[in-house]
């Protein structure tokens, strides 16, 4: 091709419009977003007074696999795999990558767009034609055309810069949703794995009573051949030990549901675990020292409240969008290409087409469509400032009544134990004298119930405790790692791709 200093002119002018556009500063019409207080450094991360004697949390940094603290590596093992198999924490993944990908479409927006089109076609008037009338030739004819098209649309007033902050907050609520998924999951598995060993300790006592149910069965039975006992201690006897065999398969359901809804949480089919967890070990013993950190990391560390921050964001850039919307749009268009019948004329310098220029569209009119989006959106941010609030006032609540809940169970525990010893004293002075003939079977049987009772409320308490333990560490956001989350801060690089 020839160059033609026409041409080239329009261009140069083109491009500098193009320049003197991209370099227009604009502003950013709507509020700008501002992290809310939420004062949770007022909180307190000690039990009540009222719990005399129940050993107080320290100040540590909160552990991020706080379950580790119960020192089983058993449980650990089924934690690491249940963060790397669970289907709820694939789904919350697969959420992320779906507001990765809105983000990208949101960036683009701000880039020109650019496309190529080429067309081919055989046309012929027709004979009887208004244009034959005027003398066009009504023989058919090729025609070729090739061009490339690019418009852009220039961001005065922040719209498409707004669209993108909200698609980032977006992003940010995804990461922090799968986050708060992370948490609930551990709570979960630690919460599962603690009743399956608290059921099984129980088991272990019904064993235990049993076998001290039978023992007095065979010493009333003996007593009643040497007649000096009569059938109503034999008949009570052999209640007593029907009641407890008949505590054995409800207990064994229910252990065998909790290692189910252990395989639930890693992703596996029914009793994939059984073989794994159907031995009976003891409960995790309980730590001395139970760091909760400072209440003001508490909103750093509790990722449903930045969930809800990101979501806040989020509805406040969108009043940015709807207030944009009220003002011009300001685009450039441009056209180039060739075209010719013949396409051996498509080299031609004079088979060249071009145009280009600004557009501009201007809401006039839009029937209180822009006034009403506008309302609506400032309304949302007003649902999503009061749910965050909402939010923080819950996480509030959840710490200080787990804190209570672990410092009363360390009481009640204390005081079962020693409810626990003297029920088995009471029992081992009442058989002995049964078996001497200085106490009747009424006693026996009474110190037995005591024992069975007594046994599982403190198991029940020990269970209780460390399911108090993972209540408060899931209450306290513990379950991730806040400095491995990487933000929606930095653009996107690959919406620059033009796809």
């Amino acid at each position: 091709m020839n160059s033609h200093p026409s041409f080239t002119c329009r261009v140069a002018h083109a491009s500098t419009a193009i320049c003197l556009a991209a370099l227009l500063p604009g502003c950013m019409v709507g509020p700008d977003f501002v992290r809310p207080d939420n004062g949770l450094h007022e909180a307190v991360l000690t039990p009540r007074a009222e719990h005399v004697g129940a050993a107080q949390p320290t100040g540590f940094n909160v552990p991020a696999q706080w379950w580790t603290v119960f020192n089983d590596a058993l449980l650990s093992d089924l934690q690491s795999r249940a963060q790397a198999s669970n289907l709820d924490l694939q789904t919350a993944s697969a959420r992320i990558e779906q507001s990765r990908a809105q983000l990208g479409i949101a960036a683009s927006a701000l880039l020109p767009s650019v496309g190529a089109s080429a067309s081919y076609s055989r046309e012929a008037l027709s004979e009887h034609g208004k244009f034959a009338a005027l003398g066009a030739p009504s023989t058919p004819s090729d025609f070729w055309q090739l061009g490339f098209d690019a418009s852009w649309e220039i961001d005065l007033w922040g719209r498409a810069r707004r669209v993108r902050e909200g698609a980032r907050a977006t992003l940010d609520a995804a990461l922090f949703e799968r986050e708060a998924t992370r948490v609930s999951l551990s709570a979960e598995v630690a919460r599962a794995y603690l009743q399956l060993r608290g059921l099984q300790a129980q088991l272990d006592i019904a064993e235990q009573n049993r076998t001290i149910g039978e023992r007095t069965l065979s010493l009333a039975e003996s007593r009643e051949r040497n007649g000096v006992a009569t059938r109503f201690e034999t008949s009570s006897a052999r209640a007593q030990l029907a009641t407890i065999n008949a505590l054995v398969p409800e207990l064994a359901q229910c252990r065998n549901a909790q290692m189910n809804a252990l395989a639930l949480l890693l992703g596996a089919p029914p009793r994939t675990l059984d073989a794994e967890l159907r031995e009976a070990i003891p409960l995790p013993s309980l730590p001395i020292n139970v760091p909760v950190g400072v209440s003001s990391e508490l909103a750093r560390r509790r990722p449903d409240i930045l969930r809800a921050e990101a979501e806040l964001h989020a509805a406040t850039a969108a009043i940015g969008v709807a207030k944009a919307d009220f003002y011009p749009r300001i685009g450039l268009k441009g056209r180039i290409g060739i075209e010719a019948f013949e396409s051996g004329d498509l080299d031609s310098w004079d088979s060249r087409f071009f145009s280009v220029g600004p557009t501009v569209f201007l809401p006039i009119s839009q029937g209180g469509r822009l006034s009403r989006r506008l309302e609506l959106n400032e309304a949302r941010q007003k649902t999503s400032a009061l749910a965050y609030r909402q939010t923080v006032l819950r996480a509030w609540h959840e710490v200080d009544n787990a804190l209570d809940a672990w410092a009363a169970q360390q009481r009640q525990h204390a005081e079962l134990l020693i409810a626990f010893e003297q029920s088995s004293e009471a029992l081992r002075v009442a058989e002995r004298g049964y078996r001497e003939g200085a106490a009747d079977y009424l006693s026996v049987l009474t110190a037995q119930r005591n024992v069975l009772a007594s046994q599982t409320s403190l198991n029940a308490s020990m269970t209780g405790a460390a399911l108090t333990l993972v209540n408060l560490y899931k209450a306290l956001g513990s379950g991730w790692n806040p400095d491995e989350v990487e933000l929606a801060t930095a653009p996107v690089a690959s919406v620059g791709s033009g796809q």
